[in-house]
């Protein structure tokens, strides 16, 4: 089969929980691959959409959202300290931090 057209991605016109929420689908199949190249690009689309949520809410003052934020940091440390990727886990922390 055939396509003659992929449609483009909206990610530019998701919500700030509609990022958040892909940036934790990306970790929890992150979570469970073992393939580790897979693993590193849905840990770099998580990271895509965490600054896409970041960005959303530099400003915002509701605590749910800065904790899932937070949270997603901290998965995605998780998942990249288990891949031996420790320094750039102890960024996804220092980010975490920031936000939680």
């Amino acid at each position: 089969m055939m396509f003659g057209h992929i449609v483009s991605s909206p990610r530019g016109d998701l919500t700030i929980q509609q990022a958040l929420k892909l940036a934790n689908i990306y970790l929890e199949n992150a979570k469970n691959i073992q393939d580790p190249e897979i693993t590193l690009v849905l840990c770099h689309d998580a990271e895509v959409s965490l600054t896409q949520a970041r960005k959303g809410a530099r400003n915002a003052e509701d605590p749910i959202t800065r904790e899932g934020i937070a949270g997603a940091y901290i998965s995605l440390g998780r998942v990249l300290n288990s891949r031996g990727h420790t320094n750039e886990a102890k960024a996804s922390y220092k980010k975490a931090e920031k936000w939680g």
